[in-house]
């Protein structure tokens, strides 16, 4: 069995809930971002399950995006792979996979639990606070594996999750190089601020050999402060900044900001910036926008696959994005829309 994607993260249950604007206080959290939990935050798990209605949803950055993109593709597309605990939120997490079409790879670890991701729902803004458990134990050797180096070996696209920069560089690494010594795509997401903010070094290590960049203004504008040493506001400067990086094959560099409501910035290696606007959706159809960045990314990689022109797959990714929007949490319509 051979698949066409083959993605690599943290996989997580996410633990959500509503007006969450206590928690926010309580935690010292901030509405709109993404964070590795501190001791501090450890108790919000058992509280919220607690002292809330919580809704669980299949999460993980990377996941989702798989999910996404294994949406609008044939079965037996794409393929996923993380570290899992040997639990009832590892199989919560297969059932999701399962329904969408997507296979998964997962690496066990007998003694961690299954990570987790509480997501603070307040208007229609998220905070996400994750502790990754297993998530973190996942090891390079696993992609060498009998079961695993095949799969590999076949897959035409590779997409990481800038959250395994964290803990997983090695395995980056030998996803990314491959891609680039045998004439594949990587694709990487930037996810939250605190990666270019605070694992820099790591970050500079894979992107000579990425393809390709996704991320959101707040991820640009921590990029900007931290590798390019700017204070440019400007999105357009800053994705033309991450295209113009050092790289190790002489592929042009696609460099993706997406914006939420706004237009999305694409530029691709010295060509000029591309803005791509987003169909607005009604404020009442918002339910929460966990994941919506993930279900853009999927929407991408799938129509990417697929043969669709960069243009036409930004497209397919805004329609994924205001499906994901509509639901609660990083989930999509069924039956399935068709969207390609």
């Amino acid at each position: 069995m051979t698949y066409q994607i083959f993605c690599m993260g943290n996989p997580l249950l996410d633990v959500q809930v509503r007006d969450g604007e206590a928690l926010l206080k309580k935690y010292d959290l901030q509405a709109n971002n993404a964070i590795l939990a501190e001791d501090k935050h450890q108790p919000i798990y058992d509280e919220i399950v607690k002292d809330y209605p919580v809704t669980y949803v299949a999460g993980g950055a990377s996941q989702n995006a798989a999910r996404g993109a294994a949406y609008v593709l044939p079965p037996g597309s794409v393929v996923y792979t993380g570290c899992v605990g040997d639990d009832e939120l590892a199989e919560q997490l297969r059932t999701a996979n399962k329904r969408e079409g997507l296979d998964e790879v997962y690496l066990v670890n007998k003694t961690e639990k299954t990570g987790a991701c509480a997501v603070i729902i307040t208007g229609h803004d998220r905070s996400l606070v994750t502790t990754l458990r297993a998530a973190e134990k996942f090891e390079a050797s696993h992609l060498s594996s009998p079961k695993v180096a095949p799969l590999v070996e076949g897959a035409k696209l590779f997409y990481v999750e800038g959250f395994f920069l964290t803990h997983g560089v090695e395995s980056m690494l030998a996803l990314s190089q491959h891609a680039s010594e045998k004439n594949k795509t990587f694709v990487l997401n930037l996810s939250a601020p605190f990666i270019p903010q605070f694992f820099s070094a790591q970050l500079e290590q894979v992107l000579p050999y990425t393809d390709i960049v996704i991320g959101n203004e707040s991820e640009a504008a921590a990029y900007a402060k931290s590798i390019l040493k700017s204070d440019t506001t400007s999105i357009a400067e800053i994705a033309k900044g991450i295209a113009g990086y050092r790289k190790a094959n002489d592929r042009p560099r696609v460099v993706m900001i997406t914006q939420g409501p706004e237009s999305t910035i694409v530029v691709e290696g010295k060509n000029p910036v591309k803005v791509f606007p987003v169909t607005p959706i009604a404020s009442e159809l918002i339910v929460d926008t966990n994941g919506a960045g993930d279900a853009f990314a999927g929407g991408f990689l799938g129509a990417y696959v697929a043969g669709k022109s960069l243009d036409e797959s930004v497209e397919v990714g805004h329609k994924m994005g205001a499906m994901c929007v509509q639901l609660v949490g990083p989930q999509f319509k069924w039956p399935k829309v068709q969207v390609l």
